[in-house]
């Protein structure tokens, strides 16, 4: 159940509410070169970095979380395969996302308590709607928690619920669009080898015909 306006080749989910643009994915790729030294994740890959070291060390058969408690990571991964899930092409669980997550987490003191504390609040939600806590609803009540705060709906009274949605859709699509899955799904020209220099794909774009025409 994507959340996303702009359109890119997977149709990004409504509660991911937005793809992220040119400018974003650049500044995605330069917050996760740190993350793809890493040699602990299980799934998640940095793919400009994987392609970097194509001989790295196995990869462990499970993640370990750095910053999560076990609950709190499978929470998250929960949630962020709500966010982006798979349909015809991998989701945020496929591609490691929440192991992103919790790596950035752990990495990033600023963000710890926001995350935990939305975690919290969230919980205490499931709670009160569904009696029962967020591993053990299903995913169709987990999207009924997120709706609401995707599109705006709450009330004012959920406002940490919407400050925690907007945090956790910010490090799914980053985490999504930084892995070799993500960058797959957006055409990546970093991923492809070319035997000589392509010319701009944007040939008939007004912005574009100023400038001169590739040199063979």
């Amino acid at each position: 159940m994507l959340l996303c306006r702009v359109s890119y080749p997977k149709p990004v989910n409504a509660l991911a509410n937005q793809s992220p643009d040119r400018r974003e994915i650049l500044e995605f790729i330069a917050l996760a070169a740190a993350a793809g030294r890493f040699p602990g994740f299980a799934r998640w890959v940095c793919a400009p970095q994987h392609m970097e070291h194509p001989t790295d060390e196995p990869r462990p058969h499970t993640y370990q979380p750095l910053f999560f408690t076990p609950a709190e990571f499978a929470a998250i991964d929960q949630l962020t395969e709500t966010i982006i899930p798979r349909d015809e092409s991998p989701g945020a669980h496929d591609a490691g996302v929440a192991e992103f997550i919790d790596f950035m987490a752990a990495s990033d003191p600023e963000v710890q308590w926001p995350f935990r504390y939305g975690l919290d609040w969230l919980n205490a939600r499931s709670q009160a709607r569904f009696g029962a806590a967020l591993a053990a609803i299903s995913e169709t009540q987990i999207a009924e928690l997120l709706r609401p705060l995707a599109y705006g709906a709450a009330p004012p009274a959920d406002a940490d619920g919407r400050a925690f949605f907007a945090l956790l859709r910010r490090y799914t699509v980053m985490g999504y669009y930084t892995s070799r899955i993500g960058l797959q799904e957006l055409n990546y020209p970093g991923l492809k080898l070319y035997s000589e220099s392509p010319a701009c794909p944007h040939a008939n774009d007004p912005e574009h015909k100023h400038l001169p025409p590739p040199i063979v």
